[in-house]
């Protein structure tokens, strides 16, 4: 059935959290000494993880894991945590990192998302937003001009429900007024964002490489699914 609508995840799909060597200049390990680059990578992946543990978590903090989503006090608290377990034991460290990873402005857009975002409101269709995330990402879009493209940004905090929860994509469905037979959602993770098929969307996965190295991964998506 024809695609009326399209609903596109946030983190690793339309926008990625870039290595930045100027937020760990002042960044050291428990010994004192300078994050290597091996390190400063692992430590933004394990920041920007869609759904995979990367640490070992006692109970409290487990609990905060699930719903840190949820809930901007308890993904503060387990992210500080993780930062903790990653490497930066200095506390007033992790939380100007943790601050990196809740700033809009911090976070880069892949090549081909203005174009993508752009292409498909003007065609006509619906497009949504649908994230896990505890923080406002809307002013990632506003300052881009990106938000004129976009209908509805449904974020899991503000409606108390996340993917691959049902829940949460008969939410998005609700708010762009489509069904869900005429809804694709493109994401980066087949587990939480593939969780649309589990109520009738279809599902276009792409890979959440460096900005660097998919330059057209959305397009190609949208292309595959007769979007564009």
């Amino acid at each position: 059935m024809a695609i009326e609508a399209v609903l596109f995840d946030f983190s690793g799909t339309l926008f990625r959290l870039e290595r930045d060597p100027s937020w760990l200049v002042d960044i050291t390990d428990h010994r004192g000494d300078p994050l290597d680059v091996e390190a400063q990578t692992e430590l933004l992946r394990r920041m920007t993880a869609p759904v995979t543990l990367t640490v070992e978590l006692d109970d409290e903090h487990l609990d905060a894991w699930h719903r840190r989503d949820l809930d901007p006090v308890l993904h503060r608290k387990v992210y500080l945590e993780v930062l903790r377990q990653s490497g930066i034991p200095r506390v007033e460290q992790a939380k100007a990192l943790y601050g990196k990873l809740i700033d809009p402005s911090a976070w880069t857009p892949y090549p081909d998302t203005a174009e993508a975002l752009r292409r498909v409101s003007e065609a006509g269709l619906t497009v949504g937003v649908l994230s896990n995330i505890a923080f406002d990402i809307r002013p990632a879009f506003a300052e881009r001009g990106l938000d004129a493209y976009v209908d509805e940004f449904v974020l899991s905090y503000e409606v108390g429900a996340i993917k691959p929860e049902p829940a949460a994509f008969r939410i998005a469905l609700d708010r762009l007024g489509t069904a869900p037979e005429h809804t694709l959602m493109v994401g980066d993770s087949d587990e939480a964002d593939g969780g649309a098929r589990r109520v009738g969307c279809a599902f276009a996965q792409v890979d959440p490489l460096p900005t660097t190295e998919r330059t057209d991964g959305l397009l190609n998506a949208l292309r595959e699914h007769s979007v564009l």
